[in-house]
């Protein structure tokens, strides 16, 4: 097994939103802000090359949408998917899996793409299988208002009408353990309903796609919870358990939203589990 991070632009988002109750004061230190209040956000996904499996976790927003629509988002970078990929001598036809975590645009986006004469949207992996999971498939494409700007049809419908939508078996707990894409997953809930968030065992140690369980090394802490998460206080439940067993087992956490941090350690401290080492992925995994 081979694990390659793969970056696909980065954005910025308001830095209060991405805080929820916690004063600017406290958050600017890890996440600085610029003039507009905004923070700088990575879509940092992850390909695992696995035999003649090739997966792709998350896909980014893609480049479908209006100008208007990134103008929101002040895209910036060079990063692109394809660009990314080929670094390492791939190209999205060769991947088998796109497994999304959820389908919040900022994830699924770069799933889905326009076609050749610009009349409609088709899959942007041909030969992939999507994975989601049932209950979140309800979830996002029949959206609750308060998700409805994050839950795009455009993103949605075509991996259905192409028939390479596939759905992830929901566990009787927490934790699927066999699941038919070679890792362990644990689904969660306060952020939005049943997203997904991988543990692979790689080179000896276990490596968890974050996901927005935890967007940046500044959301540590129990109170720093985004304002974006449909149940807050079950976000700060969930986060506590992961935390403390990320601590007891030593997980290395690949953070997909940290624009300045690829992975990272965590430890007890005097005020609680906080950041332990930080890394670039190579670092650690050669």
């Amino acid at each position: 097994m081979k694990i390659y991070p793969i970056n696909t632009g980065n954005f910025k988002l308001d830095g209060g939103a991405m805080f929820g109750v916690v004063p600017k004061s406290l958050w600017n230190k890890t996440n600085p802000a610029d003039d507009n209040n905004m923070i700088s956000m990575a879509l940092r996904c992850m390909l695992i090359e696995d035999g003649k499996r090739l997966t792709l976790i998350d896909t980014g927003m893609g480049n479908k949408q209006s100008e208007k629509f990134f103008g929101f988002y002040d895209m910036y970078g060079d990063d692109t998917l394809d660009l990314s990929l080929a670094k390492y001598g791939f190209h999205r036809d060769d991947i088998t899996d796109v497994f999304l975590t959820h389908l919040h645009f900022d994830h699924c986006g770069g799933s889905i793409q326009w076609n050749k004469e610009r009349t409609g949207y088709e899959p942007a992996f041909k030969n992939a299988k999507f994975w989601t999971n049932k209950d979140h498939w309800q979830w996002a494409t029949v959206p609750n208002p308060r998700e409805k700007a994050s839950f795009l049809p455009e993103n949605t419908q075509p991996m259905q009408s192409s028939g390479q939508l596939n759905f992830i078996d929901l566990p009787n707990k927490e934790y699927n353990t066999n699941s038919k894409l070679g890792f362990d997953i644990l689904f969660v809930n306060g952020h939005t309903d049943k997203m997904m968030i991988p543990h692979i065992q790689y080179q000896g140690k276990t490596l968890v796609y974050m996901a927005d369980l935890l967007p940046t090394t500044g959301h540590i802490p129990l109170p720093y919870v985004m304002g974006y998460d449909t149940r807050p206080l079950l976000t700060m439940d969930e986060k506590a358990k992961f935390l403390q067993k990320a601590v007891d087992e030593n997980y290395y956490l690949f953070l997909e939203h940290d624009a300045y941090t690829e992975v990272c350690t965590l430890q007890n401290t005097e005020k609680g589990i906080r950041l332990g080492e930080k890394f670039n992925f190579y670092e650690i995994f050669k």
